[in-house]
Protein backbone atom coordinates (compact mmCIF):
# COMPACT_ATOMS: atom_id res chain seq x y z
CA UNK A 1 0.00 0.00 0.00
CA UNK A 2 2.82 2.60 0.83
CA UNK A 3 4.87 2.00 -2.36
CA UNK A 4 1.81 2.02 -4.25
CA UNK A 5 0.53 5.36 -2.87
CA UNK A 6 4.23 7.11 -3.01
CA UNK A 7 4.19 6.00 -6.70
CA UNK A 8 1.02 7.81 -7.35
CA UNK A 9 1.79 10.59 -5.43
CA UNK A 10 5.38 10.93 -7.81
CA UNK A 11 3.14 10.30 -11.15
CA UNK A 12 1.09 13.18 -11.01
CA UNK A 13 1.94 15.37 -13.76
CA UNK A 14 1.25 18.95 -13.53
CA UNK A 15 -0.92 21.01 -16.06
CA UNK A 16 2.17 21.89 -18.87
CA UNK A 17 -0.71 23.95 -21.12
CA UNK A 18 -0.68 26.60 -18.39
CA UNK A 19 2.55 26.76 -17.13
CA UNK A 20 4.86 29.96 -17.95
CA UNK A 21 8.30 29.60 -18.17
CA UNK A 22 10.72 32.73 -18.06
CA UNK A 23 12.02 31.32 -21.38
CA UNK A 24 8.92 31.88 -23.33
CA UNK A 25 7.54 35.01 -22.33
CA UNK A 26 9.50 37.62 -24.13
CA UNK A 27 7.83 36.47 -27.31
CA UNK A 28 4.58 37.33 -25.83
CA UNK A 29 5.71 40.55 -24.91
CA UNK A 30 6.56 41.85 -27.69
CA UNK A 31 3.89 40.11 -29.44
CA UNK A 32 1.40 42.37 -27.25
CA UNK A 33 4.18 45.69 -27.52
CA UNK A 34 5.75 45.59 -30.91
CA UNK A 35 7.64 48.73 -30.60
CA UNK A 36 9.73 47.68 -28.01
CA UNK A 37 13.33 47.63 -28.63
CA UNK A 38 14.33 43.92 -29.87
CA UNK A 39 18.26 44.82 -28.77
CA UNK A 40 19.04 41.41 -30.42
CA UNK A 41 22.03 42.78 -32.66
CA UNK A 42 24.73 40.99 -30.39
CA UNK A 43 27.07 37.99 -31.46
CA UNK A 44 27.00 34.92 -29.99
CA UNK A 45 30.15 33.36 -28.63
CA UNK A 46 28.84 29.90 -29.47
CA UNK A 47 28.49 30.07 -32.96
CA UNK A 48 29.12 33.53 -33.96
CA UNK A 49 26.06 34.52 -35.23
CA UNK A 50 23.61 37.01 -34.87
CA UNK A 51 21.71 35.72 -31.28
CA UNK A 52 18.22 36.71 -32.51
CA UNK A 53 16.21 35.22 -29.73
CA UNK A 54 18.59 36.70 -26.93
CA UNK A 55 16.26 40.12 -27.00
CA UNK A 56 16.13 43.11 -24.44
CA UNK A 57 13.12 41.49 -22.68
CA UNK A 58 14.53 38.31 -22.80
CA UNK A 59 17.90 39.46 -20.78
CA UNK A 60 15.14 42.05 -18.57
CA UNK A 61 13.32 38.41 -17.29
CA UNK A 62 16.50 36.97 -16.99
CA UNK A 63 17.99 39.47 -15.06
CA UNK A 64 15.00 40.27 -12.94
CA UNK A 65 14.12 36.56 -11.90
CA UNK A 66 17.20 34.56 -11.79
CA UNK A 67 19.99 37.28 -10.77
CA UNK A 68 17.89 39.30 -8.45
CA UNK A 69 15.51 37.12 -7.58
CA UNK A 70 12.81 38.75 -7.82
CA UNK A 71 8.83 37.52 -8.15
CA UNK A 72 7.66 37.85 -11.52
CA UNK A 73 3.94 38.28 -10.69
CA UNK A 74 4.30 41.97 -8.92
CA UNK A 75 4.53 45.35 -9.99
CA UNK A 76 6.62 46.30 -7.45
CA UNK A 77 9.43 44.06 -8.13
CA UNK A 78 9.57 44.96 -12.18
CA UNK A 79 9.65 48.63 -11.00
CA UNK A 80 12.87 47.88 -9.00
CA UNK A 81 14.01 46.01 -11.91
CA UNK A 82 13.92 48.73 -14.37
CA UNK A 83 15.05 51.28 -11.55
CA UNK A 84 18.17 49.11 -11.71
CA UNK A 85 18.23 49.69 -15.47
CA UNK A 86 17.73 53.24 -14.79
CA UNK A 87 20.46 53.60 -12.24
CA UNK A 88 17.95 55.19 -9.48
CA UNK A 89 17.82 51.70 -7.47
CA UNK A 90 20.73 48.35 -7.25
CA UNK A 91 23.74 48.45 -8.83
CA UNK A 92 23.87 45.96 -11.94
CA UNK A 93 27.22 44.11 -12.13
CA UNK A 94 28.66 43.36 -15.85
CA UNK A 95 29.94 40.02 -14.78
CA UNK A 96 26.35 38.46 -13.75
CA UNK A 97 24.17 40.46 -16.52
CA UNK A 98 22.59 37.57 -18.74
CA UNK A 99 24.54 38.04 -21.95
CA UNK A 100 27.83 38.62 -20.76
CA UNK A 101 28.31 34.75 -20.78
CA UNK A 102 27.17 34.15 -23.95
CA UNK A 103 27.50 37.00 -26.02
CA UNK A 104 30.90 38.57 -27.53
CA UNK A 105 29.75 42.06 -26.26
CA UNK A 106 28.16 42.62 -23.02
CA UNK A 107 24.47 43.85 -23.56
CA UNK A 108 24.56 45.79 -20.16
CA UNK A 109 25.10 49.25 -21.46
CA UNK A 110 22.60 48.94 -24.38
CA UNK A 111 20.21 48.01 -22.89
CA UNK A 112 20.15 50.05 -19.69
CA UNK A 113 20.34 53.31 -22.47
CA UNK A 114 17.03 51.22 -24.18
CA UNK A 115 14.88 51.32 -20.88
CA UNK A 116 16.36 54.53 -20.60
CA UNK A 117 15.12 55.99 -24.12
CA UNK A 118 11.74 54.33 -22.84
CA UNK A 119 8.72 56.84 -22.33
CA UNK A 120 7.31 56.45 -18.33
CA UNK A 121 4.08 55.37 -20.29
CA UNK A 122 6.52 52.93 -22.40
CA UNK A 123 8.25 51.33 -19.41
CA UNK A 124 4.34 50.90 -16.96
CA UNK A 125 3.03 49.50 -20.02
CA UNK A 126 5.76 46.62 -19.86
CA UNK A 127 5.42 46.55 -16.47
CA UNK A 128 1.62 45.41 -16.55
CA UNK A 129 1.81 42.83 -19.78
CA UNK A 130 5.17 41.17 -17.63
CA UNK A 131 2.38 40.82 -14.84
CA UNK A 132 -0.06 40.37 -16.89
CA UNK A 133 1.53 37.22 -18.47
CA UNK A 134 2.82 36.06 -15.19
CA UNK A 135 0.06 35.76 -13.32
CA UNK A 136 -2.97 35.58 -15.92
CA UNK A 137 -5.43 35.55 -12.59
CA UNK A 138 -4.48 38.89 -11.20
CA UNK A 139 -6.66 41.78 -11.36
CA UNK A 140 -3.58 44.56 -11.81
CA UNK A 141 -5.33 47.37 -13.32
CA UNK A 142 -3.31 50.72 -13.57
CA UNK A 143 -5.97 52.70 -11.72
CA UNK A 144 -8.73 51.55 -9.36
CA UNK A 145 -12.17 51.23 -10.08
CA UNK A 146 -15.20 53.10 -9.22
CA UNK A 147 -16.89 50.85 -7.20
CA UNK A 148 -12.81 50.39 -4.92
CA UNK A 149 -12.45 53.66 -4.15
CA UNK A 150 -12.20 54.94 -0.64
CA UNK A 151 -14.86 57.19 0.39
CA UNK A 152 -14.17 59.39 3.27
CA UNK A 153 -15.95 58.48 6.85
CA UNK A 154 -18.37 61.11 7.74
CA UNK A 155 -16.87 61.43 11.66
CA UNK A 156 -13.49 63.00 11.88
CA UNK A 157 -13.36 62.39 15.43
CA UNK A 158 -11.47 59.08 16.81
CA UNK A 159 -14.06 56.36 17.41
CA UNK A 160 -13.12 53.85 20.65
CA UNK A 161 -12.74 50.45 20.39
CA UNK A 162 -15.48 48.19 20.28
CA UNK A 163 -15.57 45.86 23.72
CA UNK A 164 -15.54 42.41 23.12
CA UNK A 165 -13.99 42.11 19.59
CA UNK A 166 -11.13 39.99 20.51
CA UNK A 167 -13.60 37.45 21.74
CA UNK A 168 -14.88 37.00 18.00
CA UNK A 169 -11.52 35.52 17.18
CA UNK A 170 -12.37 32.29 18.71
Amino acid sequence: MGKSLHRNLFSIQPAYAQRITPGDVWQLVYQQLPDLPRENKYISKENGKVAETNTLVNRLIRYHVYTKGRAPIYRLDWKLTLADYLGANEIMYDTTYPGNDSLRENPIDGDKAAIARLTRSQRDALVQVLVNIFNPTSQNTLSPSPDTTATPSKSTTPQSPQRGGAELLR
